[in-house]
């Protein structure tokens, strides 16, 4: 059986501060722009023909970005706490998107990537 991906993007702009000596200068209040790409997985696709309808994937994309868009994150309470790290970031929205899914959604994993400029980038996998 095939197994295939589909990828849809988009980006938030925020702010934060990473307050630790680890971080060096991010230690201050800064703006970032994330670009950010949401993959969902299956193994097959579905009797539609689709892994995933593209407005669908694209509209649940923006509406678990929209909480975070033009927010300072060390104010957002669902983050507090925590150190704000790109990476801290993605398991967010991973999380928020696999919890947005449909029940009879059939996708193996989705992957969450954030480009924060053009020579970094992180990711996660989860499996579901």
């Amino acid at each position: 059986m095939s197994r295939f991906r589909l990828t849809v993007d988009d980006h938030i702009m925020i702010a934060h501060s990473l307050q630790d000596p680890f971080f060096g200068p991010a230690q201050n209040l800064h703006g970032a722009t994330l670009s950010i790409q949401a993959s969902f997985f299956r193994e097959g696709l579905n009797e539609y023909g689709v892994v995933l309808d593209i407005g669908a994937a694209t509209e649940l994309l923006a509406a678990t970005l929209e909480p975070l868009r033009y927010k300072n994150l060390d104010e957002v309470p669902e983050l507090a706490g925590k150190f704000t790290t790109t990476e801290v970031i993605i398991e967010h929205v991973a999380q928020q998107l696999a919890a947005g899914l449909p029940a009879d959604h059939g996708l193996t994993a989705l992957e969450v990537e954030a480009e924060e400029h053009p020579r970094a980038r992180a990711s996660v996998r989860v499996q579901l």
